[in-house]
């Protein structure tokens, strides 16, 4: 019988170990998971588990997250354009030709940089919170683009987003009451200890302040979605307070013919809503892979 647990890897890439968890037999259909601030490939834990049996699954952590390398901001550059090479090299060692891309938070420009630089190996998007408009940005992001405009000033703002208060925010805000339940309280304490390591403050610090240009990318990205019509998916929660509901509705301008579900859930839908996402997604793909089978 066919082995489908999640087996837990370390690769050296430019002389850094990227950690990754993978489950599912390599020769089914790929889709490449990739997390947000502040968490890591831990919150697709569940999702890997639901999905194993018919798809080829990995999760990476990104540079300075989880139990990837964490080199000080001296020893790399924390950019989102350097932790996308990175991811990219990881694409390749694993030989990956072609896959979906599973993009949240910061593994949104992360993930839209790939798709966009060779669309040809992308089977689907499927984005939760995974932001690409201007639309999609709250007042949380208020004080992190008033520190890229000025780090002094704005940085005892910033760090407000490290405390533990803040963690457990993003897991909890916009949750129903009879959801709360179902969100594990290791999820944001496991990505407090991370945040908690002595260096990832500057870190976080360095990463919060090159996500402005991220935004130099997004003319880039929607004309890659109005140009290759890459099939998407949106599990996207309608009460997110950090990347909000308008950045979902915002998809449908240049691909107006993806799947959208704006669930009852807050950030990390994941955590509340996984049996829903897992459902959607199996509808999903074998729709995308047919779709892009040409």
């Amino acid at each position: 019988m066919t082995d489908f647990s999640t087996r837990y890897h370390t690769v050296a890439i430019d002389g850094l170990d990227v950690f990754y968890r993978e489950a599912g037999d390599p020769a089914n259909p790929t889709l490449l998971l990739l997390h947000g601030f502040p968490s890591s490939s831990h919150m697709f834990r569940d999702l890997i588990d639901a999905l194993s049996d018919s798809y080829h699954l990995v999760a990476p952590d990104h540079i300075g997250f989880g139990r990837s390398s964490m080199p000080s901001v001296n020893q790399f550059t924390y950019s989102f354009d350097r932790l996308t090479e990175v991811t990219e090299a990881l694409i390749e060692s694993l030989g990956l030709d072609r896959f979906a891309v599973y993009i949240h938070d910061y593994g949104a420009p992360i993930g839209l940089r790939i798709a966009s630089a060779k669309p040809e190996r992308i089977t689907g998007l499927i984005t939760q919170s995974g932001n690409a408009y201007v639309e999609g940005f709250t007042p949380f992001w208020d004080i992190l683009f008033a520190h890229a405009q000025d780090r002094a000033a704005n940085e005892d703002g910033v760090r407000e987003k490290f405390t533990p208060e803040t963690t457990k925010w993003q897991y909890t805000h916009g949750v129903p009451a009879d959801r709360l339940d179902r969100i594990a309280p290791e999820t944001w304490q496991l990505d407090q200890l991370g945040l908690d390591r002595r260096g990832n403050d500057a870190i976080q610090l360095q990463l919060f302040w090159d996500y402005q240009f991220n935004l130099d990318g997004y003319p880039r990205f929607q004309e890659y979605f109005r140009t290759h019509q890459p099939p998407l998916l949106v599990v996207w929660g309608r009460n997110d307070e950090i990347f909000g509901a308008a950045g979902a509705e915002a998809f449908r301008r240049d691909l107006p013919n993806g799947e959208f579900h704006l669930l009852d859930a807050g950030h990390f839908a994941l955590e509340t809503h996984g049996e829903e996402i897992s459902g959607y997604i199996r509808d999903f793909l074998p729709r995308a892979l047919n779709a892009t089978a040409n």
